[in-house]
């Protein structure tokens, strides 16, 4: 079984992207998809409010295999109304925060205070490049910041960070941070680094669909993992994170 916790609908290609990932799904044998819509970095209100339906439009077409994150701008003064929407409105399962602002400004707090009602997981995108970041572009340095501040808090750091000896090791010590390596730019041993580090129980499966999965896929296959650290990573975390009878703070 393989739960993938992080994919896309990209903005304007709604049949292109659904039929990639539905394709995967068929071929790979994946069970279930969260899904959040994207496009540009700093998505104004409608654009917001365009995403989430396309999210909300495939978890009805296929409601055995999608579920979905409601996509957030922190920066809009209606953001919290938009996460109530998805998650009351639409049966959204969790929140996505991008990279309109860093994910420790104080205009999350709100929205993280929801989540933490809610009992649902907060998708992070993270990334510390060494050319090219993006002005408010989290890296794991803000992740541990929330995750002082929000213990209770969900939270799943995407990418390793972008860098997993810079993103793993900022939040290795907060015990209510998942990570998952979705995309591409990681080596073979970055896996079992991050097990090295945090365990097989706060890493889930995700691969940045439509842009890439077998990349995600060979790093399980080719880590040194035991058969049983592989269904946590494939499926058993992601059921954990996603529980609402859960919160952050480990019991």
């Amino acid at each position: 079984m393989i739960i993938d916790a992080h994919t896309h609908i990209w903005g304007g290609r709604y049949d292109d992207s659904t039929r990639t990932l539905l394709r995967a799904c068929e071929r790979f044998g994946i069970s279930k998809l969260y899904v959040s819509g994207l496009r540009s970095h700093d998505s104004d209100e409608s654009e917001i409010a365009s995403l989430n339906a396309d999210v909300y439009r495939f978890m009805k077409e296929q409601p055995d295999v999608a579920e979905g994150y409601c996509y957030v701008n922190p920066a809009h003064p209606g953001a919290l109304n938009v996460l109530k929407r998805g998650i009351e409105q639409y049966g959204m399962s969790g929140m996505k925060l991008w990279v309109a602002t860093f994910c420790d400004d104080p205009r999350v707090f709100p929205l993280v205070e929801q989540c933490i009602e809610y009992r649902i997981p907060i998708l992070i995108h993270s990334f510390h490049k060494t050319v090219g970041q993006l002005p408010y572009e989290t890296t794991g340095i803000h992740v541990a910041n929330l995750a002082e501040r929000y213990p209770e808090a969900k939270l799943l750091m995407a990418h390793f960070g972008g860098n997993c000896y810079h993103g793993i090791k900022a939040v290795r010590d907060y015990p209510n941070v998942w990570h998952d390596f979705s995309g591409s730019p990681f080596r073979r041993d970055d896996l079992d680094y991050a097990v090295e580090q945090v365990g097989a129980d706060r890493i889930v499966f995700g691969s940045d669909m439509p842009i890439t999965y077998l990349v995600n896929y060979g790093q399980v296959e080719e880590a040194e993992l035991t058969a049983e650290q592989r269904e946590l990573i494939y499926y058993k975390n992601t059921i954990r994170l996603f529980d609402r009878g859960l919160s952050g703070r480990p019991s």
